[in-house]
């Protein structure tokens, strides 16, 4: 079994889009460890307020086919395809982790993980002791070094799907 973590976001009817997304990888994964979910603003472009928050799951699929599942996923909570990058989106999950694997392509582990706090801080939440394969370190070292000051995270009460 391979421990997969993803980051979860939303900026298009947030919570409703998440719950589904989460409802849909426990159907599709199995059971998931879940962060608290947090509201931060858009980066890279100007637009709503993103939810997002970090997920943990273990696989036998390998790598190509989780990514392909979850890019499946994204689609059946109302992403097309063809999205483009810095824009609004009903979903986006990003694998940050995938066991101990480096690769380019997909590249992981994710680069924004280090250099994104809506993704660093809900994933130290869940695996605190975990270390990241290159960096050497754990994710609570991570984020206890990280400057997060500029990027505002609000916890979102009561925002996970029943369960979750």
């Amino acid at each position: 079994m391979t421990r997969v973590y993803i980051a979860a976001g939303s900026n298009i009817e947030p919570e409703r889009h998440l719950r589904q997304a989460v409802e849909l990888l426990e159907q599709e994964f199995g059971p998931l460890v879940i962060s608290p979910w947090y509201r931060n603003r858009a980066v890279g472009f100007e637009g709503e307020d993103f939810i997002n928050f970090a997920i943990g799951f273990d696989t036998d699929l390998p790598l190509p086919v989780v990514v392909e599942r979850l890019r499946g996923i994204e689609t059946r909570c109302g992403r097309p395809r063809n999205a483009p990058k810095w824009a609004a989106r009903a979903m986006d999950l990003d694998i940050l982790l995938y066991g101990d694997v480096v690769s380019v392509e997909p590249q992981l582990p994710r680069p924004d993980l280090l250099v994104r706090p809506y993704m660093l801080g809900p994933l130290a939440d869940i695996a605190p002791q975990l270390v990241h394969p290159t960096q050497r370190a754990t994710i609570a070292q991570l984020w206890g070094r990280f400057d997060a000051a500029g990027h505002e995270m609000v916890p979102v009460a009561a925002a996970r799907a029943a369960g979750a």
